[in-house]
């Protein structure tokens, strides 16, 4: 098992040191001069030398990534450009309501997901078959806008049991920030639900043909025993690689509930950087996003190997 953990930390750090020379590339290849950006108005060739030298803008790019990565290993991502704080501690205040969520979304996929998953294929021919199948269908035809447009209409203005916008810390007041961010999360959650609910049925109806399960039917083991404890548990590696890609998806891909919602999180911090040409931001923003990505295929690939020891001895080879 530690042999196994090693090679996979030792790919990741690899993956992420090429992933960190890609970003710094791709935003230095951005169209536009990043002095002019962070002049402003003041565009007087001494300003925009001062700023260059300030900056480190005149050295060579190989100087440049040397001390882009010093500092990043530091904690030090920049300064933002337009409001002049720290980026850091603007990730570390809009990293949390992203993370939050991804969690809730999450939970909702997996609980809705797989339980639908497990239904359709144990009822197969069932009309609770046809039921997942139909909500299925239906959750990865909405577009996320409109989920959210109708939601709020529904549940925040008509009836309203939830709030509409805004984001309040679950440390301050839990049931508000409940309040806030059911709504969103139904919204980021229902289209990977879908997903996991495909998933599971597939994978549980190649399992529940497989040998194993009918020799421990054969057994006289119960039904629940059956299906939870042999059928769903070699079905979870493809549950788990489809919640681990979408994870990561999540994470930086709620820039539209954000935005419908009002959350100051991950993906709203985005579009600003990207409106106001923030390139520090922009660059320490893509940075994380692609180590959290990186950080939750490790973790996917440890799951993998609890629930399936093979996966463990073949990858330690």
């Amino acid at each position: 098992m530690t042999k196994y953990l090693l090679t996979r930390l030792r790919q990741s750090l690899i993956t992420l040191f090429l992933v960190s020379v890609v970003v710094f590339a791709g935003i230095r290849a951005l169209p536009g001069d990043p002095a002019l950006a962070l002049a402003g108005e003041e565009r007087s060739p001494e300003a925009l030398a001062a700023i260059r030298e300030s900056y480190g803008l005149n050295d060579n790019v190989v100087v440049q990534y040397g001390r882009f990565i010093g500092h990043a290993l530091t904690g030090d991502l920049g300064t933002s450009s337009r409001t002049g704080l720290p980026v850091a501690d603007a990730i570390g205040q809009a990293l949390p309501v992203t993370l939050e969520l991804a969690a809730l979304s999450l939970l909702l996929a997996i609980v809705v997901g797989i339980g639908a998953g497990v239904v359709a294929a144990v009822r197969r021919g069932k009309p609770e078959e046809w039921i997942a199948n139909a909500i299925a269908l239906i959750g990865l035809s909405i577009p996320t806008f409109w989920l959210g447009i109708v939601l709020v209409l529904g549940f925040a203005i008509a009836v309203p049991v939830f709030a509409a916008s805004g984001y309040v810390p679950f440390g301050t007041d839990p049931v508000d920030n409940l309040r806030r961010m059911v709504l969103p999360a139904i919204v980021l959650g229902s289209g990977l639900a879908a997903v996991v609910m495909r998933q599971t049925r597939a994978a549980m109806l190649d399992s529940l043909s497989a040998d194993y399960v009918r020799t421990a039917r054969a057994k006289g083991l119960s039904s629940g025993s059956v299906v939870g404890g042999h059928a769903l548990r070699n079905s979870l590696v493809t549950v788990v690689t489809v919640l681990g890609l979408q994870l990561g998806h999540l994470i930086s891909g709620a820039v539209v509930t954000e935005q419908i919602f009002v959350l100051p999180g991950f993906g709203k911090l985005t579009i600003d950087a990207v409106f106001t040409r923030d390139y520090a931001t922009l660059q320490a923003v893509v940075l994380c996003t692609s180590a959290a990505y990186i950080l939750i295929n490790l973790l996917v690939d440890v799951v993998y190997s609890v629930i399936d020891p093979r996966i463990r001895l073949g990858g330690a080879r």
